[in-house]
């Protein structure tokens, strides 16, 4: 299915919680360490975090102490922005992207079509939610107590 998140998005949600939760730390993980307890590919997860260096989510300290620490709080990093980052749209269909978008080959006329316009509002909500849902979030989420 092409609209559910890429495995190169979770493993980055995933690296990236691994390191907020160490964040106050201030020590750096190692590759070898992220990839084994979060169960991510080791040789995928240099690429990916490679990556998210480039885009300044994290930065890496070389030497027998070294390894990968965030570059921003926990409460700074969205998860819009690293769906964004390495998954492609948020959006559903290309037409109602922001960031990627397309016309979509089978419809005559994007003006006058309901399912882009409840596609919108799908989208505005996703974003919303998204947008405001930060690292530091997730971590509270998993710490509540399930009911």
């Amino acid at each position: 299915i092409r609209n559910m998140l890429p495995k190169k998005t979770k493993y980055a949600i995933k690296a990236l919680m691994a390191l907020a939760k160490t964040y106050d730390q201030k020590q750096p993980q190692r590759i070898a360490d992220i990839a084994e307890n979060e169960n991510i590919p080791k040789k995928f997860l240099e690429a990916i975090l490679l990556d998210l260096s480039k885009l300044g989510m994290v930065n890496s300290k070389m030497g027998g102490h070294g390894g990968y620490y965030l570059s921003k709080h926990p409460d700074e990093i969205y998860l819009s922005n690293i769906i964004r980052f390495t998954g492609g749209p948020i959006a559903l269909v290309p037409c109602v992207s922001l960031n990627f978008y397309e016309k979509c080959e089978e419809c005559p006329n994007e003006n006058n079509c309901g399912l882009r316009e409840v596609m919108k509002e799908v989208r505005d909500a996703s974003l919303q939610i998204l947008s405001k849902t930060s690292l530091a979030e997730l971590i509270r989420r998993e710490e509540k107590p399930q009911i």
